[in-house]
């Protein structure tokens, strides 16, 4: 399904909508809105309580009203200019549970840092609003994304996932020439100090145990293609699995050999840069039970040369 190639327009704005907790008890309004979401100044949102975009029980209130727990706290966002992001992507299998669509890169899979129409789930609810991803890609990696159509079918294949019965196969392409042809690395990946961040998902002792298996497909002269499946799904997994392994993804800004962010870096896991993309995903169908295999065709620079097929 295609819509613009970029976004270039005012979106709709968004409302958003909070019920307070214990955190913003005895806290002034502009204060709690200060520290909560301070992508906008103290100023600005002093500007949008005065100008009534502010609510507080669905009634208007000053910069200096105390907050209590429960209250119900809404904000509606006027339209804004999103970043440029590709509006399209591919229906690859449909039915009345399932809905299997191909991301494009560049295009975040779910709203947030200040893309909201411009994401995957936009689109797919424009398509089909009753469907919901149950995964997460990466702005920047292609592929394939699965997304239930009925709370019985989420619920299956969310239990399918948690278990780790869902097999998921990517396709990357990773620096240098490896002396293997398969390697299965079990890296620990954690939170590690980051300059902008405070921390940032990288190769670390102290992490959460992961698991990840290699196999080289083709040799080219400064790099490797490769086709990754992961038993855990730990934020940027491949990425750190392949650097820690000595091979980071070509191209990739972030993570360098070793696993970690360069020293002092300022790059941000979402930056471009990298190719990855999410190739396969085999699970059992959650309303026949029956086993599914769906693929997603990668972009032409992690396809096989003809030489080779």
């Amino acid at each position: 399904m295609t819509s613009d190639s970029t976004s270039t327009q005012l979106n709709e704005g968004y409302e958003y909508c909070e019920r307070l907790g214990p955190d913003a008890d005895g806290q002034t309004l502009l204060g709690y809105l200060s520290r909560r979401y301070g992508h906008f100044s103290s100023t600005e949102w002093a500007e949008r309580i005065a100008s009534g975009h502010v609510l507080i029980d669905s009634k208007p209130v000053d910069a200096e009203s105390v907050l209590r727990r429960g209250s119900e706290l809404v904000w509606q966002r006027p339209p804004w200019r999103e970043p440029d992001a590709p509006r399209s992507f591919s229906v690859l299998y449909e039915d009345e549970d399932l809905l299997a669509v191909a991301k494009p890169a560049g295009l975040p899979t779910l709203p947030g840092a200040n893309f909201l129409q411009s994401t995957l789930l936009y689109l797919v609810r424009a398509y089909a609003p009753d469907a919901a991803p149950l995964h997460r890609l990466g702005r920047w990696t292609s592929g394939l994304v699965l997304c239930a159509r009925n709370q019985t079918a989420g619920a299956e294949l969310t239990r399918q996932w948690s278990a780790r019965e869902v097999g998921k196969r990517y396709r990357a392409l990773a620096s240098g020439v490896p002396d293997w042809e398969e390697m299965t690395i079990s890296t620990a990946i954690g939170p590690v100090p980051h300059p902008l961040l405070g921390s940032v998902h990288a190769a670390s002792p102290k992490g959460r145990p992961s698991l990840s298996h290699v196999t080289v497909l083709e040799q080219r002269p400064d790099s490797f293609l490769c086709d990754v499946r992961i038993a855990t799904g730990r934020p940027h997994q491949i990425r750190i699995h392949l650097a820690a392994a000595g091979h980071p993804l070509t191209g990739d800004p972030l993570y360098e050999a070793g696993g970690l962010p360069a020293p002092d870096t300022h790059a941000l896991p979402g930056d471009p840069g990298y190719l990855l993309h999410s190739a396969e995903l085999s699970f059992r169908h959650p309303g026949t039970g029956l086993g599914m295999v769906i693929e997603c065709e990668p972009p032409s620079l992690l396809r096989l040369s003809t030489a080779v097929r």
